[in-house]
């Protein structure tokens, strides 16, 4: 039987990274993998989880399953981070969920028992999304997320919600744009959030990188405005990001109605598909995140340790914007975009020179990790540009 199954693409990140490792160079340079990395190339434990967890080792005294919903106590400390402490309790309920992925994962599954027929999404975007929509059965009807001009496509979006039909959602990042950097401004959302209560369309937001924009109750500012537009929507939260839990796989996701009973369902359906996906999100991290948001000390610990990532993230893009113009690129726009992410106008041949020649290594879309560029090499990637881009 199991010699009737097709061959599938490696991951191409995957073997970005396998083609990282193995090289030599001492120069060489990862901008692929996704991680925040310091001045100096290091993914550190936040100094509060590293405290959150000497508490569990000293206070955990049960290893029992919680249930497909998680720990709870995580699910509801985010709510007042992520929808702001104004925001009507009742209208929200979530469950955890394995990282940002599982999140996105669920939001699309219970989208599908509801109904929904086509996913509305603004391309490029981060490659997991569209995957996650085809394993769910659903269309995916694309617009274009960023203008030639390297801001955020509003027009697009207006398009493609002037003709959306019943059953439609629409998928928007809550900032942090993975893979551009590139955010819808507040002004902006201003203007989508009518927009999208107009079109009927049921939101699903995804919040992967809160904090590290503009900090957390600016990158919130999006999702808030939706939300308090809407009848309803989906939110997919990550911790990965912002409390340095990448392997430890912490998300939640969120249902917010204003029908009791449809919440209820939204909840039930969601534990269901995580029952027979994962049983159970996997609980140590999330545990950590509960206890440093119990406790004010923990929190502004955190909080201090994800100003200074957001800092050094700017820093860097200030020194790319400095560059100006490199050939074609124009490296002005990356001091105005946010997060950990950014894309080059490269052609495959540029990027395959960059590897070639210099030890560069991104993704073949020109996607390039920011935080990747560190004290010691970013002077050598600029010269890398230059040289591939003459």
């Amino acid at each position: 039987m199991l010699e009737t199954l097709n061959a599938q693409p490696a991951d191409a990140l995957l073997a970005l990274i396998k083609l990282h490792n193995a090289d030599p160079r001492p120069t060489k340079i990862d901008l692929g993998v996704g991680v925040y990395r310091t001045g100096e190339g290091d993914t550190p434990v936040f100094g509060a989880i590293k405290a959150a967890e000497r508490v569990l080792l000293e206070t955990q005294d049960s290893k029992a399953y919680l249930g497909p919903e998680g720990d709870m106590g995580f699910v509801h400390a985010l709510i007042p981070y992520v929808f702001g402490t104004e925001f009507d309790r009742s209208r929200v309920e979530g469950m955890q969920a394995p990282g940002g992925t599982g999140a996105v994962r669920l939001a699309v599954e219970v989208a599908a028992r509801a109904g929904a027929k086509r996913i509305l999404m603004g391309t490029p975007s981060w490659p997991n999304h569209a995957q996650i929509v085809a394993a769910a059965g659903l269309e995916l009807k694309t617009f274009k997320h960023m203008t030639d001009e390297g801001t955020a496509d509003l027009e697009a979006l207006r398009g493609v919600l002037a003709e959306a039909a019943p059953g439609d959602v629409v998928l928007l990042h809550g900032c942090c744009h993975n893979p551009t950097g590139v955010d819808y401004t507040p002004a902006q959302w201003d203007e989508i959030a009518p927009m999208v209560a107009a079109a009927g369309v049921l939101p699903l937001i995804d919040l992967a990188y809160q904090g590290l924009g503009d900090g957390m109750e600016e990158d919130a500012y999006g999702l808030r405005k939706v939300l308090a537009a809407v009848p309803e929507a989906l939110v997919a939260y990550s911790c990965d990001k912002n409390f340095g839990l990448y392997r430890d796989r912490v998300g939640a996701f969120y249902a917010v109605t204003g029908d009791a009973q449809a919440l209820a369902h939204a909840m039930a359906n969601g534990a269901t598909i995580a029952r027979a996906s994962w049983s159970m999100p996997p609980d140590h991290g999330a545990a950590a995140v509960r206890l440093i948001l119990g406790d004010a000390a923990l929190t502004a610990q955190w909080i201090d340790e994800l100003t200074a990532m957001r800092a050094r993230m700017a820093e860097v893009r200030e020194r790319l914007a400095a560059a100006q113009q490199i050939g074609p690129i124009n490296m002005a726009p990356l001091g105005l975009q946010k997060g950990l992410f950014s894309m080059l106008p490269l052609s495959g041949e540029q990027i395959m020179a960059l590897r070639e020649r210099h030890g560069v290594y991104m993704a073949g879309s020109g996607r390039v990790n920011i935080a990747g560029l560190t004290t010691g090499n970013l002077e050598s990637f600029i010269s890398a540009l230059r040289d591939v881009a003459a």
